[in-house]
């Protein structure tokens, strides 16, 4: 008789032991679920705000404050600023410093870290470490010896009309390829060793140089890292403000994180018209992420699998 009921009540049992199991994954679930929701109403409230703020007349704020639903919503901060900002010229310094900083920054980070993750000789390693303690150098302790620097080192007025390196394009270039050379080196040799190494032995037979190897054969298995890099390096030049700040003196070619300055007043500050112009300043990096988002994302986890 105890038997039996033990042996009727053993499905039950599992049953209830299932169901509770479900409930604890339904309710860890829901959990997760709730907490992403929340991370990304946290990130996306201040740009929900921005945007607001932006298409908000400075009228409407002044009588009823920022925490009002207005009367009428435009295009008018966005207009403003593009013209008291003069956002056309300080888009084309910007595209100036960009584009020669990330070209010139991935191709020799990729030189250097073929050199270091391809072949084996004596001090591979010791330069691939230091290539990436350099990066890990806080910009603001080499301020000052490399503003007396720019001062002080002359260099050919066929690239600079100053002869120095001080308040030139080719100053700012030259300084954040140096600084992110680093990043760029650590991520691409950790890439490059999860390609097989008989794609070089094979090049290597066939009577291919080395940087010929590099150009036609590992150049192009890179090409997935190299679209991540170029959004990464795109969005943090892009949005520089401390190097031009400190080693151009010239408003009229620092890049467009400066143009938000005329924005701003000596004794009073639109802060809806500052919001249109971060927005607008944002624009080409949302771009270029929208553009190179497959590979981006692809790759997130790079060196982690092969390419």
């Amino acid at each position: 008789m105890t038997a039996a009921a033990t042996t009727t009540d053993a499905p039950a049992r599992v049953e209830t032991r299932a169901t509770a199991t479900a409930g604890r994954r339904r309710g860890r679930r829901i959990a997760l679920y709730a907490f992403v929701v929340f991370m990304a109403v946290t990130w996306l409230f201040p740009l929900a705000w921005a945007v607001f703020s932006s298409l908000r007349p400075y009228a409407e704020t002044q009588l009823h404050g920022y925490i009002s639903w207005p009367s009428a919503l435009n295009l008018d901060n966005f207009v403003n600023a593009w013209n008291q900002g003069n956002f056309p010229q300080f888009y084309l310094n910007t595209v100036i410093i960009t584009i020669p900083s990330v070209i010139i920054t991935l191709i020799i980070s990729s030189m250097v870290a073929y050199a270091v993750s391809r072949f084996s000789w004596r001090f591979n390693l010791l330069v691939l470490m230091i290539f990436t303690a350099g990066n890990l150098l806080p910009q603001q302790v080499i301020i000052v010896p490399l503003y007396r620097l720019y001062l002080a080192l002359p260099i050919p007025r066929v690239i600079s009309d100053n002869g120095l390196l001080y308040d030139q394009w080719i100053g700012i270039i030259l300084i954040h390829i140096v600084f992110q050379m680093g990043f760029c080196i650590f991520v691409l040799s950790n890439y490059m060793k999860t390609l097989s190494k008989e794609l070089t032995e094979a090049a290597l037979v066939d009577g291919a140089s080395v940087l010929r190897i590099w150009a036609s054969v590992i150049m192009p298995l890179c090409r997935p890292a190299l679209a991540a890099l170029a959004t990464l390096e795109f969005t943090f030049i892009y949005n520089d403000f401390f190097w031009a700040l400190v080693l151009m003196k010239s408003g009229d070619r620092r890049p467009i994180t400066s143009a938000l300055n005329n924005l701003q007043g000596e004794f009073f500050t639109d802060f809806n018209l500052l919001a249109a112009g971060a927005l607008l300043a944002a624009i080409p990096t949302i771009l270029v992420f929208v553009a190179l988002q497959k590979h981006f994302i692809s790759r997130l986890t790079l060196g982690s699998s092969k390419g």
